[in-house]
């Protein structure tokens, strides 16, 4: 075998395994693209569910506050009417 057919046999033979090694490292690039965007995902839904989760909170402590408002009101407007004389 002389030196041409030796580099047309390497080139044939060594095409298409760097296609198939640049395919393979594609795939785990791309895995690894995907895995890294999921995990970003996952990290800002949990951020917004926990902004969320505050803001009910706020709410709730809101609500809870005027809650408390009307039965001090329902409270004196009962007292005043058994100071009246009306059964409550």
């Amino acid at each position: 075998m002389d030196a041409a057919m030796v580099t047309a046999i390497a080139a044939l033979v060594g095409a298409p395994v760097a296609g198939l090694a640049a395919m393979y490292g594609t795939r785990g690039a791309n895995r690894a693209a995907r895995e890294g965007s999921a995990v970003t995902g996952f990290s800002s839904l949990t951020n917004e569910l926990q902004e969320e989760r505050k803001e009910l909170r706020e709410e709730l402590r809101a609500v809870r506050i005027e809650l408390a408002a009307k039965e001090l009101e329902i409270n004196r407007l009962k007292l005043l009417l058994s100071q009246h004389g009306i059964p409550v």
